[in-house]
C-alpha cells in the first residue's frame, strides 16, 4: 500500500530500523510512517534478556507489533517477542512487494510525465482495492495485458505504461503442464532409439518457445514437463514437445503414446 494513515493501529505489524539501543529497551523508526517507537526490553522475548542486543542491533531492520499508540505524545510502544515466525515472514514478503509496486509505479509515472502522486490517485487506489496490492495488480497486467487494468477504471493511457513497466521489469512465474509419454520400438538398437526420439522434445525449447523436461518413470513410461509464461503456452509446448517425440519414435519404426495429466 503506498499511502498509509499517519499512524499505524494497535495489533498491526510494522517494520522499523533500529536507531539506538539502551539498558530498557531500543528506540527505532517505523519504516512505513517515519515515526519513532520503543520496543522495550521486556518485550524482547518470553525468556528473561540478558543483552538486548543478542535479540537487535544498531542499523538492524526487523518486524515488530504495535502495542500502543500515543499520538498526542508521538509515540509507539512495540513488541518483538509477541510477532510470529509466519507473521514476520508475511510482513516481510509484503513490504517487498509494495515497495516493488511502489517502483515499478514511478518508473510509468517518469514515462508518462506524472508524479507518483498522480499515478497512484489515477490508478493504485482502483488496483489496490481490485487485486489486494499494486504488485499484484501490476503482475496480472503483466501476464494478461493492459485490460485487467482498464476494467478496473484505470484509464487506457496509463494502463498500457503500466503494463509496459511491468513487463519489463517484473519476472513472471512459470506455469508448469505435465503429461506421460509412453514408448516402445522392438528394434535391436529399440533403447536408443527411444532415447533419440525423447531428445527431439527439445527442439520446442530450442525454438524458445517454452523449458522441456524429460524423466524417467519406469520404460516404456517417461514423464513429459513444459514451463512456459502462461497457460496458453505452456499448453503449446506440452502438445508440441509430445508431438515431436511421437513423430520421432513413429519414423524410427516404433510406437508411442501421450496421456496429458489433469
Amino acid at each position: 500500500m503506498l499511502k498509509k494513515p499517519e499512524w499505524p493501529e494497535v495489533g498491526d505489524l510494522v517494520i522499523v530500523t533500529v536507531n539506538r539501543i539502551t539498558d530498557y529497551g531500543a528506540y527505532v523508526t517505523l519504516d512505513e510512517y517515519g515515526k519513532e517507537g520503543l520496543l522495550h526490553v521486556s518485550e524482547v522475548a518470553s525468556s528473561w534478556v540478558r543483552n538486548i542486543r543478542d535479540f537487535v542491533r544498531e542499523g538492524q531492520k526487523t518486524v515488530l507489533k504495535v502495542l500502543r499508540v500515543d499520538t498526542e505524545k508521538g509515540h509507539v510502544d512495540l513488541s518483538l517477542r509477541r510477532v510470529t515466525k509466519r507473521e514476520r515472514i508475511e510482513k516481510v514478503m509484503a513490504f517487498k512487494r509494495e515497495r516493488k509496486g511502489e517502483t515499478l509505479m514511478r518508473s510509468a509515472g517518469e514515462k508518462l510525465g506524472l508524479s507518483l502522486d498522480d499515478v497512484y490517485a489515477k490508478a493504485g487506489v482502483l488496483i489496490e482495492k481490485e487485486f489486494g496490492d499494486v504488485y499484484e495488480g501490476l503482475e496480472r497486467a503483466a501476464r494478461e495485458g493492459p485490460k485487467v487494468l482498464v476494467n478496473v477504471g484505470v484509464p487506457e493511457d496509463l494502463a498500457a505504461g503500466l503494463e509496459s513497466i511491468a513487463r519489463e521489469k517484473i519476472r513472471l512465474p512459470l506455469v508448469k503442464l505435465k503429461g506421460v509419454l509412453e514408448l516402445s520400438c522392438r528394434k535391436p538398437d529399440g533403447v536408443r532409439l527411444v532415447r533419440e526420439a525423447l531428445l527431439s522434445a527439445k527442439k520446442v525449447e530450442e525454438a524458445k518457445e517454452g523449458i522441456v523436461h524429460v524423466y524417467v518413470v519406469a520404460p516404456p513410461k517417461y514423464a513429459l514437463e513444459a514451463e512456459a509464461e502462461d497457460y496458453k503456452r505452456a499448453d503449446k509446448v506440452l502438445q508440441r514437445a509430445s508431438e515431436e517425440v511421437i513423430k520421432a519414435i513413429t519414423k524410427a519404426g516404433g510406437e508411442g503414446v501421450f496421456k496429458r495429466e489433469k
